[in-house]
């Protein structure tokens, strides 16, 4: 059922961003009108315990960056051919992080890996969903938005690597699937979703 949310979810994001130019608002509607769908489909469907899904989204501007999220699923953002930040998972490995329990690195094998604090489609008093402070746009070569079954599977290094070598931003992203997909053999891999963004003439 965690397709089904995601894809209740992209629709919702779709409609909201077509409904609103203000970045503000776009979030507002777009993370709290996914959630009440979610959640009236699982009481429709009897799924309360299924219909679930994390979200990441970014919006850009003549000046900024703007990004939000909730869950596991990451943004990142590349300047200069290099993995600069990413937003910070709701997860019991990241809060470990935080805690200094653990390093950043230890995140991808870690036993509670898939333990979400956060997600879309479980009941909140409060909007659950983080966003991040602006990015100012010329410091933003590159985006890569995916789901824990990709960026489970590729090192930033290896992002990085492959951003050197592109001369597109497909060329970017199949190199990055064609890693992903080798190191998930013999792996579930039911969801390595990504979608790759180049800010045009900051390449380099």
């Amino acid at each position: 059922m965690g397709d089904v949310a995601s894809a209740l979810a992209i629709q919702v994001f779709k409609k909201s961003f077509e409904s609103t130019s203000d970045v503000a608002s776009f979030f507002n509607m777009a993370f709290n009108a996914a959630q009440d769908i979610l959640l009236a489909e699982q009481n429709a469907r009897k799924a309360q315990r299924k219909m679930k899904t994390t979200a990441v989204t970014v919006l850009t501007d003549d000046k900024y960056a703007y990004i939000a999220h909730v869950g596991d699923s990451r943004a990142y953002v590349f300047s200069r051919n290099k993995a600069k930040l990413h937003t910070l998972d709701h997860s019991i490995p990241q809060m470990l992080v935080k805690s200094g329990e653990i390093k950043e690195s230890e995140i991808r094998n870690h036993p509670d890996r898939n333990t979400l604090l956060r997600v879309l489609g479980i009941e909140w008093h409060e909007p659950q969903y983080e966003v991040m402070k602006p990015i100012p746009l010329r410091k933003c070569q590159a985006f890569l938005l995916c789901s824990d079954g990709f960026w489970e599977l590729i090192t930033e290094e290896q992002m990085e690597a492959c951003l050197i070598q592109a001369s597109n931003v497909q060329e970017w992203l199949d190199a990055m699937t064609a890693i992903v997909r080798q190191n998930g053999v013999g792996r579930n891999m039911d969801n390595y979703t990504a979608v790759a963004i180049w800010n045009l003439g900051k390449k380099g």
